[in-house]
């Protein structure tokens, strides 16, 4: 039986029941009419349940239902997380100046670090993604390997840690340390090729609409998840933006968004303020609230750590709270984060907080807990390059993704592709496979220069 992923109105309605929890909506009448209905909670880490056949028409037609329900639920938190972004600029008493055109510039040579990091970053978690925490660190430990300094490999794990720790399936046969040949293809990397091709083609002053035009041209339907999947089927049913994030979608606040925002970091050195506004457009399509604000945030930092004078990873990290409304969750949750990272010496007792924390309430793709990991990475590893992936994805939840922005960020830092450790970047042979048009096995200096033509082309004051 097929059962395509993310989109299954019986597995949506435990996610949404989930979120209404986070968003501080009373929805104990649903979820006893659900369960009262023989309906299921979510699939804890897999996009559809395990169902041997396929649900009664009557328990499909009542997830949709309560879906809607749940939608017309108030929300308390409503007022101090909105997704409007001329309420949340209101919010934020701190919002950074825009910087002049042209008068902050970033290099090719930089760019390719930043493509760089962010593919090493991405790799190293791609074979461990899903697993629990207990799980990565045995795994990294039985080779020595622990915090990971180099890629993950199966070579001396014993066969019973690997039955009860299986590998990633969809990963281990291309990101295990024996078997890199070239970047394989990953959405962390398509997002960013895809984000190119909007600017190539819109130029930074596109419109949400831009956005869903070129996912409609260029996006595999197969090759996305949670909440852009979601909104991908909105827009095939006729909804138009904003609506496709809200509609349906209980993976609003996710962290699909985030893992889109590099390049508005990248195409906006040294103005956090004009890239968190290019990523608020991008995740308008997909996203709410929080969701939006871990992109803006990520933006952001990307933005000021991208000029050759950019200040340290400390400030970089400012810059990205500056843009999020202070009284949110997210912002809550990265200034949490800094201070354990500040506290303790030990990056695992770090994650073990967080963990503590977060993981309780949140699924392991929430933009909330991965957005507080990855400030807690950059802040203890102080932006080095090795040091900081290293510990995003020592921490578990979403480790390809939180590498990858945790990489590029770092990678920035370190200023070019000659200061990331060699043991990382010569696996990757310069070329990343992607199922995105026009770019299967092109190079990473070839990104970078075509990300720096965007980032230097004149552009119009945006919507």
């Amino acid at each position: 039986m097929l059962r395509l992923t993310w989109v299954q109105p019986e597995d949506l309605v435990g996610h949404e029941l989930r979120q209404a929890r986070l968003d501080g909506r009373d929805a104990s009448a649903v979820a006893a009419r659900w369960h009262a209905a023989g309906g299921g909670e979510a699939p804890p880490r897999a996009g559809a349940s395990a169902r041997p056949r396929p649900v009664s028409p009557r328990l499909r037609r009542l997830a949709e239902d309560l879906l809607d329900e749940l939608s017309r639920l108030p929300s308390p938190s409503a007022d101090a997380e909105p997704t409007d972004l001329d309420r949340i600029r209101a919010l934020c008493p701190d919002w950074p100046s825009p910087r002049p055109a042209a008068s902050v510039s970033v290099s090719a040579a930089r760019l390719e670090a930043a493509w760089l990091g962010r593919a090493v970053g991405c790799l190293l978690g791609k074979p461990v993604e899903k697993l629990p925490l207990t799980g990565i660190r045995l795994l990294g430990r039985a080779t020595g390997n622990w915090p990971p300094a180099t890629y993950f490999t199966a070579r001396g794990v014993p066969r019973d840690l690997l039955a009860a720790y299986p590998w990633n399936r969809r990963s281990a046969t291309t990101s295990l340390a024996e078997n890199i040949d070239g970047m394989p293809e990953d959405d962390d990397l398509n997002y960013p090729l895809l984000n190119l091709l909007l600017l190539r083609r819109h130029g930074r002053a596109f419109t949400t609409d831009d956005v869903a035009r070129v996912w409609l041209d260029e996006l595999p339907p197969g090759r996305t998840f949670t909440a852009e999947r979601v909104a991908l089927r909105n827009l095939l049913t006729g909804l138009e933006p904003p609506d496709t994030a809200r509609h349906r979608n209980p993976f609003r606040e996710w962290i699909g968004a985030l893992i889109r925002a590099d390049v508005h970091g990248w195409t906006n050195p040294g103005d956090p303020a004009a890239a968190a506004g290019q990523a608020h457009r991008d995740a308008a399509l997909s996203h709410t609230a929080n969701g939006v604000y871990a992109a803006m945030f990520a933006a952001a930092v990307v933005a000021a750590a991208a000029p050759a004078d950019a200040p340290d990873v400390h400030a970089c990290l400012r810059a990205g709270l500056a843009v999020v409304p202070p009284g949110s969750r997210l912002a809550g949750a990265v200034r949490h984060a800094v201070r354990v990272a500040g506290a303790h010496a030990d990056f695992d007792s770090v994650v073990d907080e967080l963990h503590s924390v977060h993981s309780p309430a949140h699924h392991w793709v929430h933009a909330v807990p991965n957005t507080a990991l990855i400030a807690a990475a950059l802040t203890h590893g102080d932006g080095d390059f090795t040091g900081s992936v290293s510990r995003v994805v020592s921490g578990g939840w979403d480790t390809d993704s939180n590498g990858a922005t945790v990489g590029g960020v770092a990678g920035l830092l370190a200023g070019s592709a000659a200061a990331l450790p060699e043991h990382w970047t010569a696996p990757l042979k310069n070329r990343l496979a992607t199922s995105v048009g026009g770019f299967d096995g092109t190079g990473f200096d070839t990104l970078a220069h075509l990300t720096h033509r965007e980032a230097t082309r004149p552009c119009p004051s945006p919507p």
